[in-house]
């Protein structure tokens, strides 16, 4: 007999893991498709002059985070980001807002209530975003074939509808997919545009604008860095955990030990896209070069690697939200509690309150120790960038993204495959009874 004959199960988790799979890879590739859909009334010799100069600061990262969609214009140039910083607004409401509390209180009722909320933020954010990059196309001089209110309606609608696209096509991959709609839509742009970076940085070194030592020295660096990642990303900080014998009957259970496992980083990838999202939100297109005001001229300057402003609202932006984001997903409170109801206890430690604090105080340790290593990951090649002409895809937060995504990703589909064989491990038990 086959093993699909005897654990049908096995076989049924497995062929929905691969659907799984499959409808992953199918929605990304419509994502793919999206990028390269040009905006109507635009002259792409025009376009193309004007942003080959202009791949570096709030600019480059917005380029990075569409998939190459706004050096295309294409109508997915807003990207994901409009949901992301809607994201943002909702849970920053969440922290001090009674009525936002509340829900989050209800639990899946309030969760929809919330996910509603944010879907209605993430319209409102790309109408006012999409508005902006009508108005500054017409102000680029000849991009735009015939200006006007018509381009502006037809851009406007276009880019909220690809936004609006965008996020139902990751919300089908977190239901439907492998999980992690979001990141991986921003994971499969930045891995997309990756062969061109590296064509572009070795026709640098062909040209003579970088040294072939200085190439070798970027590879290495980034080796070093998806190291570094790695190596942080699977630290963790494991916690005893006792729990006491108890006797029902004739018969003794408990007395095992275990481990409350926390990661030093927690928050996993947020806190830079949050803060690369807050950086790009008050100021978006500044640095298209769309506007002759000083003003406008000033500010795109400040804006730029290796700029003491950009890298200071940059590392503040990724501080706060580490602090954050694992408030909002770690609570020590509820974490004690539970232990506490199911009799575990770590040694030492009275149960209730006081374990609560201690996990605390050592969850604070590890999560600033994880938002200096955040910090360290996305400025360090952004000095490197800001000196040389290093596509923007080699920096250092896309590489924490496709690292800390696939990482992330990986661990579901093993986690799946591992239910499965659980599963049909049991069943292959009471069926051998």
């Amino acid at each position: 007999m086959s093993s699909e004959t005897l654990n049908p199960s096995f076989s049924s988790q497995t062929s929905d893991l691969k659907n799984r799979i499959l409808f992953t890879i199918l929605i990304l590739i419509i994502y793919r498709l999206g990028t390269y859909i040009p905006l109507s009334g635009i002259d792409p010799d025009a376009l193309k002059e004007i942003m080959a100069g202009s791949q570096k600061g709030l600019l480059g990262m917005f380029n990075m985070f569409s998939g190459g969609a706004v050096t295309r214009m294409a109508i997915f140039a807003l990207g994901i980001m409009p949901y992301i910083s809607s994201s943002i607004i909702v849970q920053l409401l969440t922290g001090v807002s009674d009525y936002f509390k509340s829900l989050k209180d209800q639990g899946e009722i309030g969760r929809k209530k919330i996910t509603q909320i944010t879907r209605y933020g993430t319209v409102l954010i790309a109408f006012l975003q999409g508005y902006g990059v009508a108005v500054g196309l017409e102000n680029a001089g000849s991009i735009v074939v015939e200006p006007g209110m018509n381009f502006r309606i037809t851009t406007t609608i276009s880019l909220v509808a690809g936004t609006t696209f965008l996020m139902w096509l990751g919300e089908q991959i977190t239901l439907r997919g492998v999980g992690n709609g979001i990141s991986l839509i921003i994971f499969s742009g930045i891995v997309a545009e990756i062969p061109r970076a590296l064509a572009s940085t070795f026709e640098l070194g062909r040209t003579g604008a970088l040294s072939a030592a200085m190439i070798v020295g970027i590879f290495i660096l980034v080796i070093i860095t998806v190291l570094f990642i790695v190596f942080f990303e699977r630290a963790a900080r494991k916690i005893l955990i006792n729990y006491p014998k108890r006797q029902v009957g004739n018969k003794i259970y408990g007395g095992d030990s275990s481990h409350l496992p926390l990661k030093i980083n927690t928050a996993g990838v947020i806190p830079a896209i949050f803060a690369s999202a807050l950086l790009l939100l008050p100021i978006t297109f500044s640095n298209f070069g769309f506007s002759e005001s000083e003003t406008f001229i000033d500010i795109s300057s400040m804006f730029t690697q290796g700029q003491p402003l950009y890298m200071l609202l940059y590392a503040s932006g990724i501080i706060f939200f580490s602090f954050f984001y694992t408030s909002i997903v770690f609570n020590p409170k509820e974490t004690a509690e539970n232990l506490r109801k199911y009799g575990g206890y770590v040694p030492g430690i009275r149960p209730g309150e006081r374990t609560a604090e201690y996990i605390e105080t050592i969850l604070i340790r590890l999560t600033t120790i994880g938002s200096l290593y955040l910090t360290i990951v996305c400025l360090m090649p952004e000095f490197l960038i800001s000196k040389y002409p290093i596509p923007f895809y080699l920096g250092g937060t896309s590489i924490l993204i496709v690292v800390v995504v696939a990482m992330d990703t990986v661990t579901q589909v093993q986690t799946r495959l591992m239910s499965s064989q659980y599963e049909s491990l049991i069943r292959k038990t009471k069926f051998g009874k």
